[in-house]
């Protein structure tokens, strides 16, 4: 039996096996420090500026001085580099640095890669960023050109683009038809996760849709991207920088914040993979990626789906949620959409609070990164959308891509 065939056969048994005891980074390693630049659909400043002004901010945040900072994690996709970014800021020296790939699945992961780093003592104060002039500058939906396609690792987009299947949307928009068809989603269920997420971002001040509601009529009459995917259902592209300071439990108790304890992060990648697409899969309807992850993540961290106060799931389009909560075992196969319907099981008071600061569909998409400040946020209770005793808060990475997630608890 192949790996996928494999996944096929276990898909939402989710059996909690024994969490190893030479996991070092459960309850050692905690998110500290959270920095936050405007979102804007113009910065009028370069991404390295964005990056340092994000990173100034979380040393600020946690009470650090920025000389004290010896760690930093970037998303391999990335413009800026380490020895630009300690330049600017007056950092002295990194002991640990490092990258993560393919694009919003790299968030997560960056704290993984930090944690480890400082479960391992290979530094104290790791910072993980990313700035990004997403929207003024380069577009990362856009077709790229041919010297990107026609060498490994992204050679079989060659393949592809000729024939117009193109940009991320469209590559979204075939599973998720498929997810549709398979299991009679209907664009309406869909429309309950843009409409509730902005809910969330109108009483979010950062929010790059702040005050502008959206009507179900709303969502019905805009513009059709790549079907099924309407306006609202695509992320918005934004200017900005987030970045994360982690330390151990242990040096956390001695700065300015409520610490954010990590209980696990992990990483899942699935065989018969290709960036955003995976035509190839026996079943294209499912993001094998984020169950390896969810299963990983449960068994270092002990806890349960049903543990869970609040998450945060990547929602670079709006079919992503639930087939998330799927994947991740908050309900059966097919059930996701129905889980949206109406709003109220994602909205605060309800079963599962998703995307409370409007998340990339209507606060800002800055590859993830913004989604774990505001998991951090629910942590010390200083959301604009709190969650009323938030004491485990769940982050996950980009789909259709190695993917990631982290779990966190007060």
């Amino acid at each position: 039996m192949s790996m996928f065939d494999q996944y096929l056969a276990r898909r939402y048994r989710t059996t909690v096996r024994p969490r190893p005891e030479d996991y070092k980074i459960k309850d050692n390693v905690a998110i500290v420090g959270i920095g936050v630049t405007e979102f804007s659909r113009d910065s009028g400043r370069s991404e390295c500026q964005l990056a340092c002004e994000a990173i100034k901010a979380a040393a600020d945040d946690a009470g650090l001085k920025i000389e004290e900072i010896d760690g930093l994690v970037k998303f391999a996709m990335d413009y800026t580099d380490e020895m630009h970014i300690i330049s600017t800021l007056g950092i002295p020296r990194l002991n640990y640095f490092g990258e993560c790939g393919w694009g919003g699945g790299a968030s997560c992961a960056t704290i993984l890669h930090a944690a480890t780093a400082v479960a391992a003592g290979a530094a104290k104060y790791v910072v993980c960023y990313r700035g990004m002039n997403e929207r003024s500058g380069r577009r990362y939906g856009r077709i790229p050109g041919v010297e990107q396609v026609m060498i490994s690792p992204n050679d079989h987009y060659g393949s592809i683009m000729p024939y117009g299947f193109a940009t991320p949307p469209s590559w979204v928009a075939m599973f998720a038809t498929r997810y549709m068809h398979e299991f009679g989603a209907t664009s309406d269920q869909l429309a309950w996760v843009c409409i509730v997420l902005r809910e969330y971002a109108c009483r979010n001040p950062r929010a790059m849709f702040y005050g502008k509601p959206l009507t179900l009529e709303d969502y019905r009459t805009a513009r059709m991207i790549v079907e099924p995917l309407r306006l609202f259902d695509c992320c918005v592209d934004t200017d900005g920088a987030v970045a994360i300071i982690v330390t151990s439990t242990e040096r956390a108790k001695t700065l300015k914040q409520r610490p954010a304890i990590i209980l696990g992060a992990t990483q899942g990648i699935a065989t018969q993979g290709e960036m955003m697409t995976s035509v190839y899969r026996p079943r294209i309807s499912g993001i094998p990626e984020s169950w390896y992850a969810g299963q990983e993540l449960w068994r270092v961290s002990g806890v349960t789906p049903k543990d869970i106060d609040v998450v945060q799931f990547y929602d670079a389009f709006s079919p992503l949620i639930p087939m998330q909560l799927e994947e991740y075992g908050f309900c059966g196969v097919g059930e996701g959409a129905a889980f949206c319907e109406g709003g109220d099981r994602i909205r605060l008071g309800g079963e599962l609070p998703c995307n409370t600061s409007g998340g990339h569909l209507s606060e800002a998409y800055i590859h993830g990164m913004n989604l774990i400040a505001e998991a951090v946020r629910q942590i010390r209770g200083t959301s604009t959308s709190q969650v009323k005793d938030a004491e485990l808060s769940l982050v996950t990475g980009g789909l259709g891509v190695p993917t990631s997630a982290v779990l966190l608890r007060r």
